[in-house]
């Protein structure tokens, strides 16, 4: 049996409600599957507005095979493109971020315009077509001050998710808010596992004391169990909308993206270890209330967020292998904020800084005990991993419809 004809046997025969089966987790065949259907063909986020403020700015990205770079045009458009040089592919910007006139391949100096165009490649003979050679474009939209590229020839319709994610994101007005901080981390786990520990805080008060001083365990935290029946949150709910900030749990039919504005504990206000805010500005002067809590976005498969009143946090996660993923934390604060004046970076970073760490050696525990030979597919918490099983339910669905439809064409094209 070819492999995708095993992937596919093993999805539609998984026991609902429990984990996959060890492959998925492991092996590196699977992997590359995973990366075939979801990551080279799906929109996935890739960064923020506000990193490229101005014309000529940059920043790269590896996706799997696929280097990219992402860069504000003259024009003032963002713009995505294959960072492999179309002479002999070296890459282009080889640098994680930078400002440039003009994109300038090291190798051989061949140089391209901010839109792609080819300008220059020297004694390339009378015949030489520049226009043949331009930098290969990588879809790309930005909402909200999120950047989203898509690798497929033929990208999804990205409307839906606009029209869905954009109200809530608008009043925050991250587009022009700037980076306070960003690192990178490497947990030696699948992508999969990564996300599987994000979606429940049934782990929490065991492993995050930081994190559990303002943000609840409780399973409705994340708004897919049961949220609108606590009257807490209903109540809420209804305080945000009624300042024009959209806050009501939505989530789109396949259950890829969801947005919901979730109250912290108790009087808190952002993630610190006192619960006071850790930004003096406010984060937007479209924001008329105080204690909004945590406006949740979640794209899967590249990224969960949290926007509070005095700051943001993007997560994006890139998988590296079968068993290594890089998951990239950013900070975003009012563009006028100074650090050492309006916020402390210790005290900004801390909350998150140790819960990444945490979630980390989590992961890489979890996957340790997967790769065991004793390994079999466990039981999720109905009362506690209502989030995990949405995602392995999406996870599920996504790769079996990619299979089918694969299968499909391919026997029409026989």
């Amino acid at each position: 049996m070819d492999l995708q004809a095993n992937v596919l046997r093993q999805l539609k025969n998984r026991r609902e409600g429990f984990s996959l089966e060890q492959p998925f987790y492991i092996d590196q065949d699977y992997f590359k599957l995973d990366m075939e259907m979801i990551w080279y063909r799906d929109w996935l986020f890739i960064g923020h507005d506000c990193e490229i403020p101005r014309a000529g700015n940059y920043f790269t990205a590896q996706i799997g095979d696929y280097p990219v770079v992402i860069v504000r045009g003259k024009d003032q458009v963002i713009r995505a493109f294959h960072n492999t040089c179309r002479h002999r592919g070296h890459r282009v910007c080889t640098k994680d971020k930078g400002a440039a006139a003009k994109l300038v391949c090291p190798y051989h100096n061949w140089t391209y315009d901010l839109d792609g165009s080819l300008v220059f490649a020297r004694q390339m003979g009378e015949n030489f077509d520049k226009a043949e050679f331009g930098l290969k474009t990588v879809h790309c939209e930005s909402v909200g001050g999120y950047i989203f590229v898509c690798l497929a020839n033929e990208p999804a319709d990205f409307a839906p998710m606009r029209a869905s994610i954009e109200p809530y994101l608008r009043p925050h007005r991250l587009w022009e808010a700037k980076v306070a901080h960003k690192n990178t981390i490497i947990e030696k786990g699948n992508w999969k596992l990564v996300w599987e520990n994000n979606r429940e805080c049934y782990h929490c008060a065991g492993n995050h004391p930081e994190l559990c001083r303002t943000y609840p365990e409780a399973p409705t935290a994340t708004g897919v169990q049961g949220a609108g029946d606590d009257p807490f949150i209903s109540e809420h709910w209804a305080r945000c909308e009624a300042a024009g900030l959209p806050s009501t749990f939505s989530m789109d039919p396949s259950g890829q993206f969801r947005t919901a504005r979730m109250p912290l504990i108790q009087d808190a206000e952002s993630y610190t270890m006192s619960g006071k805010r850790a930004v003096k500005k406010p984060l937007s002067a479209d924001v008329p209330i105080s204690h909004i809590g945590t406006m949740l976005l979640f794209h899967y498969p590249t990224t969960w967020n949290h926007i509070l009143g005095d700051h943001a946090i993007s997560f994006r996660v890139l998988p590296l292998s079968a068993e290594e993923t890089a998951v990239t934390t950013t900070w975003l604060v009012n563009k006028d904020a100074v650090e050492g004046v309006d916020y402390d970076l210790e005290e900004l970073t801390h909350v998150w800084n140790m819960t990444n760490d945490q979630d980390r050696s989590i992961v890489e525990e979890n996957a340790f005990g997967i790769r065991s030979p004793a390994y079999e597919p466990g039981p999720y918490s109905v009362d506690h991993e209502g989030g995990v099983m949405q995602f392995v339910e999406w996870y599920s669905n996504f790769m079996t419809g990619r299979l089918q439809g694969d299968k499909a064409r391919l026997s029409a094209v026989a």
